[in-house]
């Protein structure tokens, strides 16, 4: 007989495919695939989790923004094709927004903030596997890490991470911000 239950789960519902949480100095991103409405409420809770404080949306819109914006979570819109390099507008918004969120929250020395209570800006495509892992390489170049080195760091945190198209953009990737040279 079939039944809906088995000894082998949880009674919480969980998502098919698990976030992927990368955190590298004071950036924290949860890269996801894209919530429908009928699964938004378990992203949600997920959002809660980690402290999400925004959500980027890389790809058509799956779900309405009412209630990730009830809980105080802005959402933004950076939709371009599949598979492709994010146009220079969407980088320069993207570096906009890590700027805002992350400097501010940046701890000194004087606070001792719990890690907890960081933001983290969760971002999602179609599967959470090329456009959103893209834009979290370019921040995580920006922050001085090595091209090759931001998408390994990714893939090995998700797996079948960035096309090949992708990669050559992220090899050639030049940041944009200004970095403290090491020579000078």
């Amino acid at each position: 007989m079939y039944t809906r239950s088995s000894p082998y789960t949880t009674t919480a519902r969980s998502l098919i495919n698990p976030p992927t949480f990368i955190e590298y100095s004071e950036l924290r991103f949860l890269i996801v695939d894209a919530p429908s409405s009928n699964s938004l409420p378990l992203y949600i809770k997920e959002f809660e989790r980690w402290n999400v404080t925004d959500v980027v949306r890389c790809c058509e819109a799956t779900y309405p923004t009412e209630p990730l914006t009830e809980k105080a979570i802005q959402v933004h819109d950076f939709v371009f094709a599949d598979g492709e390099a994010p146009p220079g507008p969407f980088v320069d918004a993207w570096l906009q927004l890590i700027e805002v969120r992350f400097q501010s929250a940046a701890p000194t020395a004087a606070e001792d903030q719990a890690k907890d209570a960081l933001p983290c800006i969760a971002i999602h495509c179609v599967a959470g596997l090329g456009r959103a892992p893209v834009l979290v390489a370019i921040a995580l170049i920006e922050q001085g890490m090595p091209a090759l080195d931001a998408v390994a760091y990714i893939r090995e945190r998700r797996r079948g991470a960035i096309n090949k198209k992708q990669l050559r953009y992220i090899e050639t990737y030049k940041p944009r911000t200004k970095s403290s040279c090491i020579i000078c």
